[in-house]
């Protein structure tokens, strides 16, 4: 059976580290680990770059390089290409956040363009990733979700979010690479999930091209999914969808708070975990019509996963199933999955440094947040190198 404790081969999750990227790492969550640090660190990076001091060496050879695959798809290419050797996949991820004009929308989209056509002939990349915020402005998302009158000015920005969805998912099926679409803020997410199944009716026709995300941190996704199945069943088309527990839980919780509704996020984290398991099952369950990309760094739930393919008398490589994590964070799920041949694929993100750097600050106060995360790696970490020292 697939649960024989396999996450603890610390020899197999940091082959493709030497010693000292094992150091570098090792010192990097230790850091991690103290919050205050964190929050210092935060504000004194957020301060250098608004100051133009030159402390992006000092970033890149630290916390980028260890989180990022490069500033762009080329500087990227050593990382895909030694992680693909040990048979981990890469999902090239844009990282720049926070862009408000059309111009900067053209431009994200010209960028996922690119990297699908960057990744259509290397079989490292299978899969691409983007944003919806990344091609438009989250208050737009929310007007259109909420069903409000949008001016003519708003129609054409709308169109012109509709378009560029539509170009990278036409690209995509084209050239047979996966598109996963990001799920954000619930408050944006209604006109979000009506476009993704859009496009997902009109390039899903085949097989799964296009991917929604489903946060299970909501309790609402789980009936989401199956009100989505029975569309498509009647539709006849195939539904893909990468389930991930969710990243906006405080920013949820403050405003249903703050605007007197009922908080869209589960009660508990058990309750999450218990949300994010039925999701597992029930489209495991229903694999001839979607296909999954399991964004998890549980360990419980991607040892779920491997049973349910095996008591299913799944192939461990079968296509319609995908693990995935980030790159830089819980390599002994990764490169375990992958040496037992199970499909997997790191989120490597990539762009220039200083634009990178909100999505950086973000994983470092997730990892100090997120109970035992750092000190999970740091345990790992810790152990590789006695084992090494041993030797």
């Amino acid at each position: 059976m697939s649960s024989n404790k396999i996450f603890d081969n610390t020899e197999i999750a940091f082959s493709l580290k030497n010693d000292s990227q094992l150091e570098r790492a090792y010192f990097l969550f230790k850091m991690i680990s103290i919050e205050p640090l964190v929050r210092i660190g935060t504000a004194a990076t957020n301060f250098a770059i608004k100051a133009n001091l030159p402390i992006e060496g000092l970033i890149r050879s630290t916390v980028f390089d260890h989180f990022c695959g490069g500033v762009n798809e080329e500087d990227c290419l050593p990382v895909i290409n030694n992680m693909f050797v040990n048979g981990v996949s890469s999902v090239l991820d844009y990282s720049v956040e926070g862009k408000e004009s059309e111009k900067e929308f053209d431009s994200a989209m010209n960028t996922i363009l690119s990297i699908i056509d960057f990744a259509k002939n290397i079989d490292a990349i299978p899969i691409a990733v983007f944003k919806p915020t990344g091609f438009g402005r989250l208050n737009l998302y929310e007007k259109v979700g909420s069903g409000e009158t949008l001016s003519q000015s708003e129609q054409e920005e709308w169109n012109h979010v509709i378009n560029r969805f539509d170009l990278v998912c036409k690209k995509a099926q084209e050239n047979d690479v996966a598109v996963l679409i990001d799920a954000e803020e619930s408050w944006m997410q209604d006109a979000a999930d009506a476009l993704v199944t859009t496009m997902m009716q009109k390039y899903n026709t085949e097989k799964p091209i296009v991917y929604n995300t489903l946060q299970m941190y909501r309790h609402d996704r789980l009936d989401f999914l199956k009100a989505e199945h029975e569309k498509a069943k009647a539709g006849h088309y195939f539904l893909g969808y990468k389930l991930v527990r969710g990243a906006y839980m405080e920013k949820e919780n403050e405003r249903a708070e703050d605007k007197g509704y009922k908080s869209p996020i589960c009660v508990s984290k058990s309750a999450t975990d218990e949300n994010f398991d039925q999701g597992l099952h029930y489209m495991i369950d229903n694999l001839d019509t979607m296909s999954l990309f399991a964004g998890t760094h549980n360990e419980a739930s991607s040892y779920l996963l491997m049973e349910l393919m095996a008591s299913k008398n799944l192939k461990n490589n079968d296509s319609r199933i995908w693990f995935g994590q980030l790159y830089g964070m819980s390599d002994h799920i990764s490169f375990n999955l992958s040496d037992k041949g199970y499909n997997v694929a790191k989120y490597i993100p990539f762009g220039p440094v200083k634009d990178v750097m909100p999505y950086l600050i973000r994983r470092a106060e997730e990892n100090t947040s997120v109970a035992g995360q750092t000190g999970r790696e740091l345990a790992l970490l810790s152990k590789e190198k006695k084992r090494r020292k041993t030797l």
